[in-house]
Parts: C-alpha cells; sequence; structure tokens
C-alpha cells in the first residue's frame, strides 16, 4: 500500500516540476514565429534552387562531354585499330614469308 501512495506522490511531484519548468520558458511572440518561420523556408528554398541549378549544370556538362569523350575515343580507336589492320597485314606477310623460308630450307 504504501508503495502505490509513494507511487501517486512522485507522479504529482513530476507533473508539478514540468508544470513549473514550462513556466521558466521564454516563448516566443507569434511575430517572432512568423519571421522566424519566414526566414527558415526563404533558406530552404534557396538551397533547392542553387542545388538544382547545380544538378542542372552538371547534367549538362556531363551529356555533352561524354558524348565528346565517347567521339574523341571512337575517332582514336578508329586510328588504332586501321593502324592495327596495317600492322596485322604486314606481320602475317613477314610470317608467311619465313615460313616458306623454313619450309624451303628443311625440304633442302
Amino acid at each position: 500500500m504504501a508503495k502505490v501512495e509513494k507511487e501517486k506522490k512522485e507522479k504529482k511531484h513530476f507533473f508539478k516540476d514540468f508544470k513549473a519548468e514550462l513556466k521558466k520558458v521564454i516563448w516566443p511572440t507569434p511575430k517572432q514565429v512568423i519571421n522566424n518561420t519566414t526566414a527558415v523556408i526563404t533558406i530552404v528554398l534557396i538551397t533547392a534552387l542553387i542545388v538544382f541549378m547545380l544538378d542542372l549544370t552538371f547534367e549538362t556538362l556531363n551529356t555533352h562531354g561524354v558524348d565528346k569523350l565517347k567521339s574523341i575515343v571512337s575517332k582514336e580507336e578508329g586510328n588504332v585499330l586501321d593502324e592495327n589492320i596495317v600492322d596485322n597485314s604486314t606481320d602475317s606477310n613477314t610470317t608467311d614469308t619465313n615460313t616458306t623460308e623454313e619450309n624451303t630450307v628443311s625440304e633442302t
């Protein structure tokens, strides 16, 4: 029984302390709340606008930059492929000649 009464007193004491602490709080006036809310919303919108503009800028740069790099790489790959074709054809001719010479030498 004493335990139950002690718990009730502690709850009453807690709520009295809670109410006393809330009275000590300095609450903002409605004008301050409106000013602070307006400031926060403005800052959020400005930040969102900056992020949106940066996103568009980087997306545009990426699109044009990647396309330009692809065209440069494809041109270079085309040149490299052309050079490899020329190199391979001269190498195969040399190999064929060497094979023919080896066959001739081994027959003699």
